[in-house]
């Protein structure tokens, strides 16, 4: 795949089954789970002056396995340590909590418009250090509750508890919503699927983020063998 002007690239992986999403979880000493060890490596020396904090993880379009990838990663930063909260804000289509296997009734919405707060919300996984907040209900208008004030005292109040937060959105190049998060957190990572993603769309993606004064560190390519 030729991704002009995206020279960074944080690993390649093949495809995960399905039915073992968790697999950094089930299977630590797969190579599978090696490659995110790998991913969450070179995360780490992805800026020599910052340590990010706040990660957002997307794709240019919808299918190319940003979930499963946040949730992996989320899982093998916790293997170092660190305690780390996943937050699902992709308020159209939201996958985490069928991943986690979660109840979704109160989530990310629900704080934004004030019906919960974010200690009673975050739900604990089996994973020892790692925390989930799902999308909760879907609302009517995600990109001003993503950008509203409250989802900026949010964010200050999760950098407080946590040693990092992960955030899933939707896709870059369908909604304005990413672009919205993007600018609040301090580093990018684009999911691509080798098999899937149009040259043409990781370029538009990169740049797209970009102007919104996104820092893109790099690229997860998704099935290359």
């Amino acid at each position: 795949m030729d991704l002009k002007g995206l020279k960074k690239k944080l690993f390649k992986r093949k495809d995960i089954v399905i039915d073992n999403p968790l697999v950094t979880f089930n299977q630590p000493a797969s190579k599978i789970s090696e490659q995110y060890r790998t991913i969450r490596t070179n995360l780490k020396f992805s800026s020599f002056d910052q340590y990010h904090k706040t990660l957002l993880i997307t794709s240019p379009v919808g299918g190319e396995g940003k979930s499963i990838t946040i949730a992996n990663l989320g899982i093998s930063m916790t293997q170092q340590g660190q305690r780390v909260l996943i937050v699902d804000a992709n308020l159209r289509n939201p996958n985490l909590h069928h991943i986690f296997k979660m109840d979704n009734s109160l989530g990310l919405s629900s704080i934004l418009t004030g019906r919960s707060v974010l200690e009673g919300t975050v739900s604990q996984t089996d994973i020892s250090k790692l925390e989930v907040l799902t999308s909760g209900p879907i609302p009517h208008n995600p990109t001003e509750l993503l950008g509203s004030h409250s989802m900026r005292k949010l964010i200050n109040k999760m950098i407080e508890n946590y040693d990092v937060i992960l955030f899933d959105s939707a896709p870059v190049l369908e909604v304005a919503d990413t672009t919205v998060i993007a600018n609040q957190c301090e580093a990018v990572v684009l999911v691509l699927d080798y098999g899937h993603t149009e040259n043409q769309d990781a370029i538009e993606a990169k740049r797209v983020l970009e102007f919104a004064n996104a820092k893109v560190v790099g690229a997860v390519i998704n099935k290359a063998g």
